[in-house]
C-alpha cells in the first residue's frame, strides 16, 4: 500500500505543515481567551485588607461637610411651611450631611460610655470591626487559604457583638447615646433650610436650581 505524502481535503487542496500550525496557535489562543474570561479575584493578605478598609474609611470621612455650614447661622434655621416640606428637608439634609449625622451620633453613643474608660474602648473596638470587616471592606478575606464569606463574617460580628453587650451591660447606656444622636440629627434636619445645598448638577436639575439644555447639558 502506497502512502501520499498529501491530505485528503473536500476540495482537493493540500494543507501545509504551516497551515496546520497556524490552526493549532489559533485554536490554542481561542482557548486562552476562554480560560481568561473566567478569574476569580486574587485574594490579599489581611494586612492589605485592613489597609484598604482604613482607606475607604479616611475618603468616606473626607466627604464630612464643614461644621460650621453645618451649624451655619440663624439665618438658615427656621420652620418648614408644611409636613411635605419637612419630609422634603430630611431627605435633602440627610445625604448632604450624612457624615456629619453619622459623626455626631457616634459621638453621642460614645459620650453614654465616658463613666466606663474601659467599656468605652471595648465598643470602640468592637464598632471598628464592624467598620473594617463589613462596611468598609472589598477585598474577600482568607483565612488558611480559605476564603470567608460575607454571611459567615456577618454572623460571627451579631454573634460577638450580642455576648460583648451581654456581658458588659451597656446596651441600654448605648441605646440611650444612639437615641440623643439621632434625635439631635432628625432636629437639625427638620430646621435647617436646605436652599442652597446640592450634591451634584443632578441633584441640582431635580430641585430645579438649573434646567436642562437641548444637547444634554446644563443651562
Amino acid at each position: 500500500m502506497v502512502f501520499s505524502g498529501q491530505n485528503n481535503c473536500p476540495d482537493g487542496k493540500m494543507s501545509s505543515p504551516s497551515t496546520t500550525a497556524a490552526n493549532r496557535v489559533v485554536n490554542s489562543s481561542h482557548s486562552a481567551a476562554g480560560a481568561a474570561a473566567t478569574y476569580t479575584t486574587i485574594p490579599i493578605p489581611a494586612s492589605g485588607v485592613v489597609q484598604r478598609s482604613i482607606q475607604n474609611f479616611y475618603a468616606y470621612f473626607n466627604r464630612c461637610r464643614p461644621w460650621p455650614e453645618f451649624l451655619s447661622t440663624a439665618n438658615t434655621f427656621d420652620l418648614p411651611a408644611s409636613t411635605s416640606d419637612v419630609w422634603i428637608r430630611l431627605r435633602r439634609n440627610s445625604n448632604y450631611f450624612a457624615v456629619n449625622y453619622s459623626i455626631l451620633i457616634s459621638c453621642c453613643a460614645a459620650a453614654s460610655l465616658l463613666g466606663t474608660p474601659i467599656l468605652l474602648a471595648v465598643v470602640v473596638l468592637l464598632f471598628a470591626l464592624w467598620l473594617i470587616l463589613y462596611f468598609f471592606r472589598e477585598d474577600p478575606i482568607v483565612v488558611f487559604g480559605r476564603h470567608i464569606g460575607d454571611q459567615l463574617v456577618i454572623a460571627v460580628l451579631v454573634i460577638g457583638s450580642a455576648l460583648i453587650l451581654w456581658i458588659t451591660g451597656v446596651l441600654n447606656n448605648l441605646l440611650i447615646g444612639v437615641g440623643v444622636g439621632i434625635s439631635l440629627s432628625a432636629i437639625h434636619g427638620i430646621f435647617r433650610n436646605p436652599e442652597g445645598l446640592f450634591l451634584d448638577e443632578d441633584d441640582a436639575v431635580l430641585n430645579g436650581l438649573v434646567s436642562n439644555s437641548h444637547d444634554g447639558g446644563i443651562s
